[in-house]
């Protein structure tokens, strides 16, 4: 393909990014593989070409773009090779016509940008939002300890005890360390956010969000596998993935429980009062995971802001119910915004008051109301927040 053919291809495909932002449909990355699937002609290096022109012309518009062709001229704005790539040629774009107007180039909407001001995020974390994500991995304890791994490539170690970085883009799933077990990948944020919970040897943990089970993991993992771990969630798809990642862990007490929406407590009640820590990974806006997923941004609404807190806050009301005296809530989310983190334990701090918010000592992040946060900026993690709440 030539250059200007790269730049057409990547509006048609912003075009059906955009439009499926605006329908909540499929995600950037599905759509750019479907348009890989259905034009074969395209080698490796057009599809990575590609690729990177849709992102930076994602990451270049804070605000919905009226079009792809908006978002790439966008970008072209500040990169004059590409703006001599609207050559007109067959392939290519048309020229850019007198008086077209780029799409708005910000960090983020409006709105969007006006609450991560009133919760404290400087500009220089705003901006770090939109950089490119490292690639971390997590070691295996159960199988091997950090200074003994030896991987196909160098990788830094990170301040997170079993915490691994690599160059982005690195095949880790190809490598045997991956295939046996030995490597799971994981951001230190997240890593950051399961040291927390400070989980013991034998005890009973309930992580109430599991999803796919990256946290579950490294709970066994921080617990020698000794013990009993529930990892509960509603979305059956997700929670599939967990068996077969912890047979290649090595992880053996971890059991799963599907909960019905809405009902929780009900497919939880064996376990009420009886678990010395519950894990809460909340369902949230993930303003904290741009780097990752940039056109999220177009994608959260007030509404569903709002959705997302009343969400949050129900979840630690179930996590209360399930907790024994003297047991701790951990309450993580990968945002930035006050009103899903500070503002969150606040409110619940003051509806409970037999829980009391724990200082954490942790190797990353800055203390941030009752709990820490850890920015892109200043962590070189994802975005988040973090509180341990005990409970009397």
């Amino acid at each position: 393909m030539t250059p200007s053919a790269r730049v057409q291809a990547a509006i048609e495909i912003l075009d059906k990014v955009i439009e499926a932002a605006r329908r909540q449909g499929a995600p950037a990355d599905r759509i750019l593989a479907d348009w890989a699937r259905a034009n074969r002609y395209a080698g490796s290096k057009d599809r990575r070409a590609i690729r990177e022109l849709v992102y930076r012309a994602i990451r270049a518009c804070g605000e919905v773009p009226r079009s792809g062709r908006a978002a790439m001229l966008r970008l072209a704005e500040d990169d004059t090779g590409i703006a001599f790539l609207f050559d007109g040629s067959q392939y290519g774009p048309p020229a850019i016509g007198e008086g077209e107007e780029p799409a708005s180039g910000s960090i983020a909407p409006e709105w969007l940008e006006d609450r991560l001001i009133a919760s404290g995020i400087s500009e220089e974390d705003a901006e770090a939002l939109l950089g490119r994500a490292p690639l971390d991995v997590r070691v295996n304890a159960l199988k091997v300890d950090r200074s003994a791994l030896e991987l196909p490539i160098a990788a830094e170690e990170l301040p997170v005890p079993n915490g691994l970085r690599l160059p982005s883009g690195t095949q880790v799933e190809q490598w045997p360390a991956y295939q046996e077990g030995l490597v799971e990948v994981q951001d230190a944020g997240s890593q950051t956010a399961c040291l927390a919970l400070a989980a013991q040897p034998g005890e009973t943990i309930v992580d109430l969000c599991a999803g796919a089970g990256g946290k579950t993991l490294a709970l066994a993992a921080a617990m020698g596998d000794s013990g009993t771990i529930i990892a509960a969630d509603t979305d059956r798809g997700r929670l599939s993935r967990l068996a077969p990642r912890a047979e290649r862990a090595g992880a053996t007490i971890i059991s799963e429980v599907l909960m019905n929406p809405g009902k929780e407590l009900e497919a939880l009640s064996e376990w009420h009062g009886n678990a010395d820590a519950v894990l809460v990974d909340a369902p949230c806006s993930g303003t904290g995971t741009w780097r990752r997923n940039p056109e999220s941004r177009w994608r959260l609404t007030p509404a569903e802001l709002g959705k997302l807190v009343e969400l949050q806050q129900r979840l630690l009301g179930i996590a209360a119910r399930l907790v024994k005296p003297g047991g701790r809530i951990t309450y993580i989310t990968c945002s930035l915004l006050d009103e899903e983190g500070r503002a969150q334990v606040d409110a619940f701090l003051a509806a409970n008051p037999q829980f009391t918010a724990q200082a954490l000592d942790l190797p990353l992040g800055r203390a941030h109301g009752s709990g820490i946060r850890l920015t892109p900026h200043h962590d070189g993690t994802d975005g988040f927040f973090i509180a341990s709440l005990s409970a009397a």
